[in-house]
Parts: C-alpha cells; sequence; structure tokens
C-alpha cells in the first residue's frame, strides 16, 4: 500500500537502519580508495623559475670570431645608454620593469609555441606564466615521472634562453631556481576521494533505506491496519511462538 512518510517517520527509518547505512558509507569509501590506489596513476609537479629583462648585455651566441664582434658590438651601442643611464642613477628605472615584465610576457607567448622547445616535453604537461605580472616566468611540468618532469623542466629553461637569444638581439635571461624532482603526488587527493565515496555510499543507502520502507507491503502494527482499513483496532492477539510460548 503507499505509504506517507514523514520526516519523523524518515528519520526513525534511517535510525533502524543505521547500521547498514554504516556499513555501506564504510564499504563504498573502501571501494573509492582502493580505485584510486590502484587505478590512477599519481601525477607529480615541480617548477623552475626564470627571468627576463629588456635591458644589459647578454653572452654572445655566435659561432665566429667576427659574428662575435658584431653582436658585441651591437649590444655595447643599443644597451650601453640604458646600462650606463642605471648606473648613474644607481637604481633601476620602472619603465625598465614595466618593459621587462611586457617582453617576459610576449616570451611566454613565443616559448609556448616554438617548436625548438615544445620538442623537448617528452610526454609532460607544461606550461609557463608570468608570476604577477614581473618579468620572472615559471616553468610548470606535471606527468606521472617525478624525475622526468625536473628532467624536462630544467631542459626547456635552458632551451628558452636559447630561442629568447635567437629572437631578441638585447635584453638578458636567467634561471633564478631549478626544479627538482617532487617526492610527493599533487594528485590524486587519496583522503578526499575515500571522503567522497563515503558520503556516496551514505547517501546511497539512505535512498535504499526509505525506498526499501516504501516498497514493503507487510503489517508491522495496528496503525498499518488502521490507515489500511480506515477503522480503529480494538485487541491484538499476540504471536505465542515469537514470544517463546
Amino acid at each position: 500500500m503507499p505509504k506517507n512518510l514523514s520526516i519523523q517517520k524518515i528519520i526513525g527509518i534511517l535510525l533502524h537502519r543505521l547500521p547498514m547505512i554504516i556499513l555501506s558509507a564504510v564499504l563504498m569509501g573502501l571501494i573509492f580508495f582502493i580505485y584510486t590506489s590502484l587505478m590512477i596513476k599519481p601525477v607529480y609537479s615541480t617548477s623552475s623559475m626564470i627571468y627576463i629583462q629588456n635591458y644589459g648585455k647578454q653572452p654572445a651566441v655566435a659561432s665566429t670570431d667576427d659574428v662575435e664582434d658584431s653582436t658585441a658590438a651591437s649590444n655595447d651601442s643599443g644597451s650601453g645608454a640604458q646600462q650606463s643611464n642605471n648606473a648613474a642613477a644607481q637604481k633601476i628605472f620602472n619603465s625598465d620593469l614595466a618593459g621587462s615584465a611586457s617582453l617576459a610576457s610576449n616570451c611566454v607567448t613565443l616559448f609556448q609555441n616554438s617548436t625548438d622547445i615544445t620538442r623537448y616535453y617528452d610526454g609532460c604537461n607544461v606550461t609557463m606564466a608570468t608570476a604577477n605580472n614581473t618579468f620572472y616566468i615559471t616553468i610548470s611540468v606535471n606527468g606521472t615521472d617525478p624525475q622526468k618532469c625536473a628532467n624536462v623542466a630544467n631542459i626547456v629553461a635552458e632551451k628558452c634562453a636559447t630561442v629568447f637569444h635567437n629572437h631578441f638581439p638585447y635584453g638578458t635571461i636567467g634561471t633564478i631556481r631549478e626544479a627538482t624532482a617532487p617526492s610527493q603526488p599533487v594528485s590524486p587527493n587519496k583522503v578526499l576521494n575515500t571522503m567522497i565515496g563515503a558520503v556516496v555510499g551514505l547517501v546511497l543507502a539512505c535512498l535504499a533505506a526509505v525506498l526499501l520502507e516504501m516498497i514493503d507491503t507487510t503489517l508491522k502494527n495496528d496503525d498499518d491496519l488502521q490507515k489500511m482499513y480506515k477503522i480503529p483496532v480494538f485487541a491484538e492477539i499476540p504471536d505465542f511462538e515469537t514470544l517463546g510460548r
């Protein structure tokens, strides 16, 4: 028969089946933990950091003496005035910082689209971004092999310098922080997944308990009879076998 379930009735059902609900939550949490541990590969993350400045000399990268002399002369003529201004004022001007930040932002786009750099990703997920709109660039690498992630981050930082020198005759680039192999994965989060599994098991068990109560057509007490036939119950005959008599 259809049953009208009030909030008190639902609470009573849940309390009556509390052991089953708790067991379901524990089992579902355990299943999620085992699945996370055995089926999902851990992902490690590491990063290196480089800086880019639009002033100052860069080392010569040409292979011949003539080209080296030409590059050095070009650097002296193009950046010598800027260096002398900074030295005379004994400070770095705000325009230098803003220009370096803009150059770093443009270099991120250059580096991310340069095949001379992307060929060294080696199956890892590599992202580059400027730190808080400064001229510092963070190279983040994610992958399943921690040592490979560190190697890729350092190689990419090195190749960024080569690409920078190939495209810009002036300015400087250098490494601030080298990447190291991480000891702990960043994902999956076993504790979080286990808690999610426990919550899922708890919700499913509660729904199952209420559903079982709704489809149960057996008569358990005189209230069920009264609701079915719309007449009061005056007496009950006890079950002597159940009572052990």
